[in-house]
């Protein structure tokens, strides 16, 4: 069990990893506040694009950020409940 409990622990972890660097990588080209007037369009479209993708992919963040926070409290809660096994 303690291997497969792994396993899953760390394939959580790097899901979360990865989302978290896909996501640097589309907030690198966002401005936090740009001005733009009517001939600058495209440029609005283009940060309008980078928000809703980012927006769209932060719920997947989040229930994966969930899933290896109970990951990890499983796997240290293994770990402590055989700890007061052995002092039995």
């Amino acid at each position: 069990m303690v291997p497969v409990m792994w396993a899953v622990w760390a394939a959580l972890v790097l899901i979360l990893a990865a989302l978290y660097i896909y996501r640097s990588r589309l907030e690198r080209d966002e401005e936090d506040q740009i001005f733009l007037d009517d001939s600058f369009e495209h440029e609005r479209s283009a940060q309008a694009a980078i928000v809703a993708r980012v927006n769209k992919i932060q719920p997947v963040l989040r229930v994966s950020m969930i899933l290896a926070s109970v990951a990890t409290v499983f796997v240290i809660g293994y770990y402590i409940l055989d700890i007061v096994n052995q002092f039995k």
